[in-house]
C-alpha cells in the first residue's frame, strides 16, 4: 500500500508533542492500530527507526530528532497557510470573478456589484461581460449569469427572472408606418435584427404561435451586433424590432416605445445565476449570490405585467398612423 507521507509525518510530528501513539489517533480521528501502523510505515519507508516505544511510553530516536527538527518548520508554515485560507473563507474581502452577457446586461448587473461594493469596501470586483461560452474552471470564475441556463456539467444554475421578447416600435415610427397587424404585415416594415458577438449569424425573431415558440427570419433593415444601437435605432422610428424587457422595460413604461403584435410575445428563456457547490465558497462568493438573488428574482424592475403590457399597447394606438 503507498504511503501517504504528509499524513504519516504528522502522525509522527503529533504522537511526538503528545506524549503517545494514542492521543494522536484521537487528533486525527483514527485508531491507535490505524496510527502505529502508520508511524511503521514511515518508518520501512525511511529506512530508519524514529521511535523508541513501550506500552507506556514513546521517546526520539537520534534519527527520528533529526527528522522532527527538519520537517517542524514545513509543518508550521502548512499550518499557518490552512488557517490563512479558513480565515479567508469567512472574510468578505477579496478578489470577486463574475461573468455575463454582454448585451443588455451591464445596466442590471451594475446597480447589485455597487450595493455589494458599498456594504464591503475590501471586495474587488472584476467583471467580464461577453456574449460567448467562457470555461468556468480555466476562467477563475466565482459567479455567472447567462440567458439560459449553463451548458456545464457541475454548475448550479438558478432562474431569475424571464426575457420577454417584444415586438416594439418608436411612436414616431407609427406615426410614419402604422403598426402591423399580423405576423405576415412585418414583411411590409422596416425591421430591424441582431447579429450575435460569437457566431456572426443574423438571428431570427422568436415568435409565439398558439403556445408554440417558433422562428421568423425578417429581412432587415437594420443589423447589429450592438443591443444598445439596435435600442436606439428603434427609439428613433428607423425600424421596428424585437427587444428584450431588459432593455426596453423602461422605455415601454415611459411611453418611449409600444409594444406591438403581443399575442406573439415570448418569455421562453430566462436570466440565470450559476455557480459552484456552495459548501466550498469563500463567504464573499455566497454574500454575492445571495444579493443578487434577493435583488433579480422575478424582478418588477425588468418584468412587464400583462396588464403594464396591454396598457402601454392600447395608449400608443394613439400614435398609429389613420
Amino acid at each position: 500500500m503507498p504511503i501517504n507521507e504528509f499524513r504519516a509525518i504528522d502522525t509522527f510530528a503529533k504522537a511526538v508533542a503528545l506524549g503517545s501513539i494514542r492521543r494522536a489517533a484521537l487528533a486525527q480521528g483514527v485508531t491507535s492500530q490505524a496510527a502505529s501502523q502508520t508511524l511503521a510505515q514511515l518508518e520501512k519507508h525511511l529506512g530508519v527507526r524514529l521511535l523508541h516505544r513501550t506500552t507506556r511510553s514513546l521517546s526520539l530516536t537520534d534519527e527520528g530528532q533529526r527528522f522532527l527538527e527538519a520537517t517542524q518548520p514545513a509543518l508550521a508554515a502548512l499550518e499557518r497557510a490552512l488557517s490563512s485560507a479558513r480565515e479567508s473563507r469567512d472574510e468578505i474581502v477579496g478578489p470577486l470573478r463574475i461573468v455575463g452577457p454582454r448585451s443588455s446586461f451591464a445596466s442590471i448587473l451594475m446597480p447589485v456589484i455597487d450595493e455589494f461594493c458599498r456594504l464591503y469596501r475590501d471586495i474587488q470586483p472584476d467583471v467580464r461581460l461577453d456574449d460567448g461560452i467562457g470555461n468556468w474552471v480555466l476562467d477563475r470564475v466565482d459567479v455567472g449569469f447567462r440567458i439560459g441556463a449553463s451548458p456545464e456539467e457541475g454548475v448550479i444554475a438558478r432562474r431569475l427572472f424571464p426575457v420577454q421578447l417584444i415586438i416594439c416600435a418608436a411612436p414616431a415610427y407609427l406615426k410614419r408606418f402604422g403598426a402591423p397587424k399580423t405576423l405576415d404585415d412585418l414583411a411590409l416594415h422596416r425591421c430591424s435584427a441582431f447579429r450575435h458577438p460569437a457566431t456572426g449569424q443574423v438571428l431570427p425573431w422568436y415568435i409565439n404561435i398558439d403556445g408554440e415558440v417558433v422562428h421568423r427570419h425578417v429581412t432587415p433593415k437594420l443589423s447589429t451586433n450592438d443591443t444598445e444601437l439596435e435600442m436606439q435605432a428603434v427609439l428613433a422610428g428607423q425600424v421596428i424590432g424585437q427587444l428584450s424587457n431588459m432593455s426596453a422595460a423602461c422605455h415601454i413604461r415611459s411611453g418611449e416605445l409600444v409594444p406591438v403584435l403581443l399575442a406573439h410575445m415570448t418569455e421562453h428563456i430566462g436570466v440565470h445565476i450559476y455557480y459552484g457547490t456552495r459548501t466550498a465558497q469563500p463567504k464573499r462568493v455566497r454574500a454575492f449570490i445571495d444579493l443578487a438573488i434577493q435583488r433579480l428574482l422575478n424582478t418588477s424592475a425588468y418584468v412587464l405585467s400583462e396588464k403594464e403590457l396591454a396598457q402601454a399597447a392600447y395608449m400608443g394606438k394613439s400614435h398609429r398612423r389613420r
